[in-house]
């Protein structure tokens, strides 16, 4: 599958609802700290996908994809944090955990690709 445009990829589409969940559930949220890391960390991995598609090369487009990685990674790692301080349920932590390993295996079969 020839993918035309960064909306295509798989691995966006499903850091886009990511983040939208995480902006949703965390809108309330006092810990502003707390909140605006876990928000930056979830758009990084959708806009280092954009902007690694963008740049049209497949050594910059790994190197971004790598970024993406990174952040997931981030994410995974303040949702310890997040369970631990009672701002997420064990199901939501679940939930995400799962999403972000999954965004992080497209990312890596994506880059073997390249």
């Amino acid at each position: 599958m020839k993918i035309d445009k960064f909306e295509d990829i798989i691995a966006w589409q499903k850091s886009e609802l990511l983040v939208l969940d995480i902006y949703k559930h965390f809108k309330n949220c006092r810990d502003f700290s707390f909140r605006d890391q876990i928000q930056r960390a979830a758009v990084s991995i959708m806009n280092n996908i954009a902007e690694g598609f963008e740049r049209r090369t497949n050594k910059e487009l790994s190197n971004f994809l790598f970024i993406a990685k990174g952040s997931c990674a981030e994410v995974r790692s303040m949702l310890y944090l997040a369970l631990k301080l009672g701002y997420v349920s064990k199901n939501k932590f679940e939930e995400w955990y799962s999403l972000t390993t999954e965004i992080s295996r497209m990312l890596s079969g994506f880059i073997k690709t390249l």
